[in-house]
């Protein structure tokens, strides 16, 4: 069972202010991993925050598609990652065939980059690979097929919503390519305000029950109470799903 991780870009304000202390927050609250999304900005450091803070790596989000890979790969060795995430591709690579073509070719280069380093590659979405149709499918099923079979993916229940598809029958369509989620909840809406995970629209118990071994990692982009409040009721409600057996630990 893989411990419930933060994406740390949802505490990066309060990050910036003290990393340490939030890391030590996000420990108590009872997660046991986090993702970031900056490692090769302070690698080192960073690496000495999360042993600090007893937190584990179970991927990392950077900008892998241009000339700061190297960097990324680099830094994700020294902070204990195996997995590293292609945050986004330009939302226009998703308009046709030709862009998901561009795209795929872009990522499976970064994979096998990737590799030559030890690490594992994926891709993660925003509304627009679901809301942005090629051949009368989401645009983010196409690229699933043209990327070479390595590359997995990490959905992101929220944006897989906002862009007009229901989570669980596109995590059923992706099948076993799909290795982490990301968890997060509110309107379901490309500008409003994000809520803890349990209050707000998104179908979160049939995202987690239709992949279950996938790795769950809370982010909030934005959010309309404290963030780290919210990360800590997010935390307890999924915690809760487990102990009332509604979804698998």
């Amino acid at each position: 069972m893989s411990p419930l991780a933060v994406q740390l870009y949802s505490v990066r304000e309060q990050a910036a202010v003290d990393r340490r202390a939030v890391l030590r927050r996000i420990a108590e609250i009872g997660y046991g991993a986090v993702e970031p999304y900056d490692p090769h900005v302070d690698p080192v450091g960073l690496a000495a925050d999360l042993e600090e803070a007893g937190l584990t790596v179970c991927s990392v989000h950077g900008p892998l598609l241009d000339e700061r890979r190297a960097s990324v790969l680099a830094a994700a060795a020294v902070i204990g990652a195996d997995t590293v995430i292609v945050p986004m591709a330009p939302a226009e690579w998703f308009a046709d065939l030709g862009g998901l073509e561009l795209a795929a070719r872009s990522i499976n280069e970064a994979a096998v980059e990737a590799a030559d380093h030890g690490l594992r590659l994926g891709y993660h979405n925003h509304w627009w690979e679901l809301e942005q149709q090629v051949d009368g499918r989401p645009a983010l099923e196409v690229l699933a097929e043209l990327l070479a079979p390595e590359v997995l993916l990490e959905v992101d229940v929220y944006w897989a919503a906002t862009g007009g598809v229901d989570p669980s029958a596109l995590l059923t369509r992706l099948g076993e390519r799909v290795r982490y989620l990301h968890v997060k909840d509110g309107p379901a809406t490309k500008e409003g305000p994000m809520t803890a995970v349990g209050a707000g629209s998104v179908p979160i118990v049939n995202a987690l029950t239709t992949a279950p071994d996938a790795v769950r990692i809370v982010e909030l982009d934005h959010c309309a109470t404290d963030m780290v409040e919210a990360l800590a009721d997010s935390h307890a409600y999924l915690t809760g799903l487990i102990a009332a057996g509604r979804v698998s630990p």
